[in-house]
């Protein structure tokens, strides 16, 4: 029997395609700069951004200054508005996540968090309703390491005091995070409930990988 599970978050236990989109092309609209323009930053720090090097607030008014359209104003409009749309969010989770969430903790399995997100998305994170069931977060902007790297799942093994091969790994398979889990020695499952309904091709279903059609269905590989 597994010990805990460990989550992805983004299009694993929430998903960003049941909200209004408030991307980089979105971002560039409201603060009135080409969208080729805020992308040339924005593209080249997102790897910083992820790990925590960058803030999110911090590139864009760097970028709203490089276009000459900064105002603390406006990027407070912005930042709000894409902390509203993180939090819509998870006003619209699939219905069998809070069920699979009370059913582990009802079963004394522990359950772990690995995300690599933003600073905005990190702040949004622990204000949800699912942040009370975890027992261990690992973000990545708060690690300085992102998934793939081995030390963000690592630091959740560790701070859960469970060795790999007791831990089972849900995600939807982006970053290369299923790979990473089960090269440590983890049961790796991917997660397919965001996957199916998007329908856009852009998301890449694992055939290395066994799948849960629903969140209900993590619970099958427990034993």
């Amino acid at each position: 029997m597994m010990k805990a599970v460990l989550f992805d978050m983004y299009e694993t236990l929430v998903t960003h395609f049941n909200s209004p989109l408030y991307f980089g092309s979105q971002i560039a609209e409201d603060a009135g700069i080409p969208p080729e323009s805020f992308y040339k930053t924005w593209h080249r720090t997102e790897d910083a951004r992820t790990r925590g090097e960058l803030t999110t607030d911090g590139v864009i008014g760097d970028i709203m200054r490089e276009n000459g359209c900064y105002s603390p104003e406006k990027l407070a409009q912005i930042m709000d508005k894409r902390r509203a749309v993180k939090r819509d969010g998870f006003l619209h989770l699939d219905s069998e996540i809070l069920p699979l969430l009370r059913e582990l903790k009802t079963r004394g399995i522990a359950i772990g968090l690995i995300s690599n997100c933003f600073s905005e998305e990190a702040e949004v994170i622990r204000e949800c309703k699912l942040f009370p069931y975890f027992d261990s977060v690992m973000l990545s902007c708060e690690q300085g390491a992102a998934k793939p790297d081995e030390r963000i799942f690592l630091n959740c093994l560790r701070e859960l005091s469970l060795p790999a091969g007791e831990c089972l790994y849900v995600g939807d398979g982006g970053s290369s995070e299923l790979e990473a889990a089960q090269g440590l020695g983890m049961k790796a499952v991917q997660a397919l409930w965001y996957i199916s309904r998007a329908g856009d091709g852009t998301s890449e279903i694992k055939k290395d990988f066994p799948h849960a059609e629903s969140p209900l269905e993590v619970l099958d590989y427990l034993a």
